[in-house]
């Protein structure tokens, strides 16, 4: 969702069984949750050309009124393109968003960094940061703005003399105000207040402390979000207290109708163990963000070593209203010991930005293991699984002179024309970016829902010679007359699976992708090059079903599953096994779901058929006694078969 805020790291991450044999991969226990696919949409790859240029230090911040976009940072310079003469600007600056030209009479002084912007309901702004004195008078860390001319607004009577401010979120008139200070307004405040956005006056019904910092440093709230209704916040950053209660790095604050806050019943210990050396990572919860409708949140860490134990250097999501203690997330994405550090959750796109170099990245530390995707710096993800989409600018493009990499991706935030990323470099999407790019969404593309066929109703496709495939009607566990079509490009199949208008099939070993219709005509296949760590010869059969890859295989008596992403084709390098009893697996020749249920062949060529609920994981999704035979003959033995509704 939209935050007027810097952006640290995010995502919390939710469970893993089993590796494949030979890999150690994280694990933790299954997650009963299985989100449902949703259409998003993702910006263009192509940064937009008009904005300025920042030198030195790192963009943390933008805000935006009308065409007017705010930037704010540590940066000393400013220029309008590659060959324009630097002009001296430090740490806050406004420009037009349709030409790129530099606002000349916004001329805020300040004297220290800006991590945090907001615009306030009098349409003022709000900066808050590391200063001292704003217009050469002292504003502490916290100050409103005129966004015209950068004046200080001298009835707004916000201010932090006690520390430096690292975070705000809006919310209406509340302003959530989080960082490393005491006090704020004079009043007794440990890292998190509520302020009236208005005019600055301290919320004194809000009281949420944030104390006990780790390895033995100074306490502070590094990152906020809040849900769209208000009922929930979530914040992160060095703290193992908050009013008292044991919450380590991370903690969910409830509010009421009148905005008293609670501390919910919700903690995970996977921030609880150090990461790295004890001492190099102080803290590594380094961004969370709500998706627009609140029903989930996204946290993204750095840290280093330390993983399963801990989520370090992972992108993961938790449910919102889940509570509880130990918790899982329901999805994790590792990143094979890199950094994230800035995080977005939006258009039902999880946007990333840091220091990793891979996504998918479970098996190998500071390399690229089995099912690493490469991805530079900046990525974007399927909330419904954490897999990468194809989607990949990378952090590259600066030219000689510049800095071509840095360590950190402060800011990742949704402005009203795309998607704005602030960094400690200089090159977005293989050009010329300094400090900043904003990735239009006006230019960039529809994701769809991709599922499984729809319905009980349809047809049992199987594949029992070469070029060919048996098409048999499937209605309400009954058979109708089977008919033979003629398929010349389903040569040397294996396993396979429909999952929209795709056919997933092994093709003498290898994963191959092809074009299929509503009536079965398969395409010729392709394969995906980040795909061919995966060995698809052993699957004995696979169904898709939202964003997971079921399978059986020779090599062992499970049912199995991976995520797998439409957007991009990408196998999941962890493997999990579903919770299951009473059926050999090791026997099953083809699966497909139907309707809430799953239809698989056997060595015994009988066709059989058992409810199956992925979602009442850590519960059995599949009860051997329910299974029914459908077909008591000797033929499905093939594991090539899939269900299409025509």
């Amino acid at each position: 969702m939209r935050a007027w805020r810097r952006r640290a790291v995010i995502l919390v991450l939710a469970g893993v069984v089993a590796g494949t044999a030979g890999l150690a991969s994280p694990g933790a226990a299954t997650a009963a949750v299985v989100p449902p696919p949703a259409p998003g949409r993702v910006v263009s790859a192509n940064p937009d050309d008009r904005t300025p240029h920042a030198r030195n230090g790192e963009v943390r911040a933008f805000a935006q009124i009308g065409d007017a976009v705010y930037v704010g940072g540590t940066f000393t310079q400013l220029r309008t393109a590659a060959n324009a003469t630097w002009i001296s600007r430090s740490y806050l600056f406004a420009y037009d968003r349709t030409t790129g030209a530099l606002h000349t009479t916004f001329l805020p002084v300040l004297d220290g960094a800006v991590n945090s912007l907001a615009v306030n309901p009098e349409g003022d702004l709000v900066v808050g940061g590391a200063f001292r004195n704003v217009n050469g008078v002292e504003r502490r860390n916290l100050v409103a703005v005129d966004p015209q001319t950068g004046a200080t607004v001298g009835d707004w009577v916000g201010r932090s003399d006690g520390g430096v401010v690292r975070t705000m979120k809006l919310l209406g008139d509340d302003l959530y105000v989080g960082g490393a200070f005491n006090w704020l307004n004079g009043v007794e405040r440990h890292g998190l207040a509520r302020i009236d956005a208005s005019s600055g006056a301290i919320d004194t019904g809000f009281v949420v402390h944030a104390t006990g910092g780790r390895n033995n440093a100074a306490p502070y709230v590094w990152t906020v979000d809040v849900t769209p209704n208000g009922a929930t916040l979530i914040m992160g950053g060095n703290f193992t207290l908050v009013n008292g209660l044991s919450r380590n790095q991370i903690a969910l604050i409830e509010m009421d109708a009148a905005g008293t806050p609670t501390v919910a019943n919700w903690s995970t210990t996977r921030y609880v163990p150090p990461c790295a050396a004890p001492n190099t990572f102080i803290h590594y919860v380094q961004d969370v963000d709500f998706s627009d409708d609140g029903s989930y949140f996204i946290v993204g860490s750095n840290g280093g070593g330390g993983w399963p134990a801990a989520y370090c250097d992972a992108l993961v999501r938790f449910e919102t209203s889940i509570r509880g203690t130990g918790l899982e997330a329901t999805w994790i994405d590792w990143t094979g010991n890199d950094t994230i550090t800035s995080v977005e959750a939006t258009d039902e796109v999880v946007y990333l930005g840091g220091h990793f170099r891979w996504l998918n990245n479970p098996n190998a530390s500071d390399q690229a293991g089995p099912g690493a995707i490469d991805r530079l710096g900046v990525a974007a993800a399927d909330p419904n699984n954490g897999m990468p989409i194809n989607w990949n600018p990378r952090r590259s493009g600066a030219p000689s002179g510049t800095t071509a990499w840095g360590s950190t991706v402060p800011v990742i935030w949704r402005g009203d024309d795309g998607i704005y990323i602030g960094q400690n470099s200089d090159g977005l999407g293989n050009e010329y970016h300094g400090r900043f790019a904003m990735f239009p969404i006006a230019s960039g593309r529809d994701i769809p829902v991709v599922e499984a066929p729809a319905g009980t109703t349809g047809f049992l496709y199987s594949g029992d010679t070469d070029g060919q495939l048996t098409r048999t009607p499937y209605a309400a566990g009954g058979l109708g007359t089977a008919t033979v079509v003629s398929q010349p490009n389903l040569v040397g199949a294996g396993a396979a699976m429909r999952a929209g208008d795709k056919l997933y099939w092994d093709v003498g070993g290898a994963f191959g992708i092809s074009q299929v219709s509503n009536t079965g005509v398969v395409g010729v296949p392709w394969h995906i090059g980040f795909n061919d760590w995966f060995d698809s010869s052993v699957m004995t059969g696979a169904f898709f079903l939202s964003g997971r890859m079921y399978y059986t295989r020779s090599t062992g008596n499970g049912l199995y599953y991976r995520y797998l992403e439409p957007d991009g084709h990408y196998v999941g390098a962890t493997e999990f096994t579903a919770p299951t009893t009473g059926v050999t697996w090791s026997a099953t020749r083809g699966l497909a779901y139907a309707g809430g249920t799953v239809v698989f062949g056997s060595t015994d060529g009988k066709l059989r058929s058992v409810p199956f609920d992925p979602t009442a994981a850590p519960s059995l999704v599949v009860d051997g006694a329910a299974v029914t035979v459908i077909d008591p003959g000797t033929t499905w033995t093939s594991p090539t078969l899939f269900f299409a509704a025509s």
